[in-house]
C-alpha cells in the first residue's frame, strides 16, 4: 500500500474533540494583540515566536510550559481579542479539513479587563460564527461546538457549569475541568458534576494524563464523566503481552465505550508518552478502546489534526481505514444530538473516506 501523503490527509474529513482555544493562536495574531494591550513578548517575529512556544513547551520545565499560556491568555482579555482568536481558530481548523470541532476554553481566565463571564462567552461564540461563515464562503464546511472549562485549582466550577447550561442552546455543547491533576482531584467539583447530570448536560474531565488511574477512576465512577480528557494512563491498568490482560478499570472503560481524547504530540511533550511510536494509542487502538485523535494545544505542540494523523501513519503504518475509524469514533463521541452526529458520519465522513479507501 502506498504511503499516505500529508496533503491527502489535509483533504480528508477530520473530527476534533480536545482543542484548547488559548493553545491554538496564530503567532502573528499574538504579536498584534499584544501590541494593542501593551503585553511584552519573547519575540515580535511571528516565525521566531512560534518556535519559542514549541521550544518552551518541549523544555521539560512546567514553569516554561505554563508561561506560554500566560502570553496567549494575556491577549484574550477584550471582546475584540477573543472574537478574533475564535474566528481564526474556526478558519484554521476548517482549512485543515476538520469538519466538526469541540473547542474548549476557561471563561474565568478572561476577566482581567473587566469582562463578565457572559461577555466572554458571547465574544467567543460570535468569533466562531464568523469563522464558520467565512470558511463556508471559501468552500470549507465546519461545525464548532464550545466546551466551557473550569479550572480545577479554583472554586468556580459550579458557576461555570451553570454558565454552560445557560448557553446550551447558543453553541455551548459541554463542560470540562482542566489544570493540575495532582492535589486537585475531580471530586472537589462533585457539586458541579451532579448539577450537570440533573440538567442532562454533557461533560468531559481532564484525567489520566498527569496523575494516572486514581484520577480516571474518580472522573468516571464518582463524577460520571462522558469522556476522558487524555485518559492515556488507562494503559497502566493493562498488562502487556501476546494477549494483553485488562484490569477492572480498563475493562470497564472499554466495555462502556468511554471515549479517550488522546493527544499524541502533547502527551510526548508532557512526558505521558516517550515518543509517538511508543504512545499507548497503538495498543489502545488494537484493543478497540473508543480512541480519538486530538491536538490539545496546536500552538504549543506546533501541530494540527493532519499532522497528528500523519505522525500516526508514520509510526504505526496506519492506512485510510484506521484514520476513518478514529474519525468516526470521535464523531460518535461528540456532544451534539445523535441524529446530527449520524448525519455528519453518513453525509460527510463516510463519503469523504470512500474516495480514499482502496
Amino acid at each position: 500500500m502506498a504511503a499516505i501523503g500529508y496533503e491527502e490527509i489535509v483533504g480528508a474529513p477530520k473530527v476534533l474533540l480536545h482543542d484548547h482555544l488559548d493553545g491554538g493562536l496564530r503567532p502573528a495574531t499574538i504579536i498584534e494583540l499584544a501590541e494593542g494591550v501593551g503585553h511584552p513578548l519573547p519575540s515580535t517575529d511571528p516565525a521566531e515566536l512560534g518556535r519559542w512556544f514549541v521550544d518552551a513547551a518541549n523544555s521539560g520545565s512546567l514553569e516554561r510550559y505554563l508561561e506560554t499560556f500566560a502570553h496567549t491568555v494575556a491577549v484574550m482579555q477584550t471582546p475584540e481579542g477573543l472574537r478574533r482568536v475564535a474566528r481564526e481558530c474556526a478558519l484554521d481548523l476548517a482549512a485543515d479539513g476538520v469538519v466538526y470541532a469541540e473547542v474548549r476554553f476557561a471563561p474565568e481566565q478572561h476577566l482581567e479587563r473587566g469582562l463578565t463571564l457572559d461577555e466572554v462567552v458571547d465574544a467567543v461564540q460570535a468569533g466562531f460564527a464568523e469563522g464558520v461563515a467565512l470558511a463556508a464562503q471559501a468552500g470549507q464546511t465546519i461545525r464548532v461546538g464550545t466546551l466551557l472549562t473550569a479550572m480545577r485549582h479554583a472554586a468556580r466550577s459550579q458557576e461555570i457549569a451553570e454558565l454552560a447550561v445557560r448557553y446550551r442552546d447558543h453553541g455551548v455543547v459541554g463542560f470540562d475541568i482542566a489544570g493540575a491533576e495532582a492535589g486537585f482531584p475531580p471530586t472537589r467539583h462533585l457539586d458541579a458534576f451532579e448539577y450537570l447530570q440533573r440538567e442532562n448536560f454533557h461533560f468531559t474531565i481532564h484525567a489520566g494524563e498527569g496523575f494516572g488511574l486514581p484520577s480516571i477512576w474518580q472522573a468516571i465512577q464518582w463524577c460520571g464523566a462522558d469522556r476522558l480528557g487524555h485518559g492515556v494512563r488507562i494503559v497502566d491498568d493493562i498488562t502487556p503481552g501476546d494477549r494483553p490482560v485488562l484490569g477492572r478499570l480498563a475493562a470497564y472503560v472499554r466495555d462502556k465505550r468511554i471515549p479517550l481524547e488522546l493527544c499524541p504530540s502533547s502527551n510526548v511533550q508532557t512526558g505521558a508518552a516517550t515518543s509517538i511510536a511508543e504512545h499507548p494509542i497503538g495498543l489502545l487502538r488494537d484493543l478497540r478502546f473508543r480512541v480519538t485523535v486530538n491536538t490539545d494545544n496546536r500552538l504549543m505542540s506546533g501541530t494540527s489534526m493532519s499532522r497528528e494523523m500523519a505522525l500516526l501513519v508514520e509510526a504505526f503504518d496506519y492506512g485510510w481505514a484506521e484514520l476513518q475509524w478514529f474519525t468516526i469514533n470521535a464523531m460518535k463521541s461528540a456532544f451534539i444530538p445523535f441524529d446530527e452526529r449520524l448525519a455528519i458520519i453518513n453525509d460527510v465522513i463516510k463519503p469523504g473516506y470512500a474516495k480514499l479507501l482502496p
